[in-house]
């Protein structure tokens, strides 16, 4: 390559764009993907595939976990939905009956922590392949109140200056909560979680997941990246909302598995979306052939993180300009 050619190619990549994202825009989004999950043990007692109503993304795994509205346990799968592993709930001196869990999200380094609907409650556990989590060892109550079935739909972290929660209740009245949740065993955890502001405005007939976009690569250092998504079963649609509640981009959900209820949604530092749904239960399949569903949302708009490739290429370019510089003027 002449002197002249590598100059330029450097200059090319140093170039690239430093982009600066400000929001995800949902309308640039389209369905990459959708697959059967495992049903498990199904119906019959034990870990359950079936009844999927939280997702998560789990970045240093390269995964994703999710549970059902029986509370039996959680899954690890993969991107396409293959199953990884699981590991059981116990529920024990938790209080809760009808171990409804609704929310999920992960904070790394296998630690999740799981919402119940019914009690407004949240659980912490170290994820172990086959093994069971108590978990009333680390728990804490969002509300202090048994908000029944119209409660707590989802719960999503923020990593961002010591970590935070934001968490949504279905309905009668809507909540979107934000805040901080310290963990104690036996209920003994705090929680200090506000209104972030009226979901009404929104106009959506419930909320049934959230998540938070901090951990969005192209949002990173932009206004966008204290964005949220929020899911609504009750319409069939995906916002993106600002936390004061500006809509800022949305997906019609209602052509999207039709026959399968859509209750969770998480994201990957690439901007790709997972949904989670639970199996068919409007008699569109044989029962025992109903599973629950992963569906993929990527958008070709989502630009590109310049590699740390690229960035080493442009260093050893550097130095073999350096170089060369030095050669010559020795030479003169």
């Amino acid at each position: 390559m002449k002197f002249s050619h590598l100059i330029i190619a450097l200059l090319t990549i140093s170039a690239a764009p430093a982009y600066a994202a400000s929001a995800l825009n949902l309308g640039s989004y389209s369905v990459t993907g959708s697959y059967a999950l495992d049903a498990l043990n199904g119906s019959s007692g034990g870990i359950s595939g079936l009844e999927a109503s939280a997702v998560t993304y789990a970045q240093d795994r390269g995964s994703l976990f999710f549970v059902g509205d029986e509370g039996t346990g959680v899954i690890e799968i993969s991107l396409t939905g293959q199953t990884l592993g699981y590991m059981n709930f116990d529920w024990s001196n938790t209080g809760s009956t009808k171990h409804d869990t609704e929310g999920l999200t992960y904070l790394g380094n296998g630690v999740l922590v799981v919402g119940e609907e019914r009690l407004y409650d949240a659980y912490r556990f170290n994820y172990s392949a086959g093994g069971t989590a108590s978990l009333a060892n680390s728990t804490v109550s969002i509300s202090n109140a048994n908000v029944g079935n119209s409660g707590m739909e989802g719960i999503s972290y923020d990593a961002r200056n010591g970590g935070s929660f934001v968490a949504v209740k279905q309905e009668s009245p809507e909540d979107i909560l934000g805040g901080t949740l310290t963990f104690g065993a036996n209920g003994s955890g705090v929680a200090n979680m506000s209104q972030l502001f009226n979901p009404a405005m929104l106009g959506l007939a419930t909320l049934s997941d959230v998540q938070t976009l901090s951990s969005v690569n192209s949002l990173y250092g932009t206004s966008g990246a204290d964005n949220l998504l929020l899911l609504s079963l009750g319409s069939r649609m995906l916002v993106e909302v600002s936390r004061d509640g500006q809509l800022i981009s949305s997906f019609d959900l209602s052509t999207v598995v039709p026959h399968n209820g859509i209750e969770g949604v998480t994201v990957d530092e690439n901007g790709t979306i997972y949904l989670i749904a639970e199996q068919e239960q409007d008699g569109s399949v044989a029962l025992e052939d109903a599973r629950s569903r992963l569906i993929v949302l990527s958008s070709l708009n989502v630009p590109a993180v310049p590699e740390a490739d690229s960035y080493a290429m442009l260093l050893a370019g550097l130095g073999l300009i350096g170089f060369v510089l030095r050669r010559r003027s020795a030479a003169k």
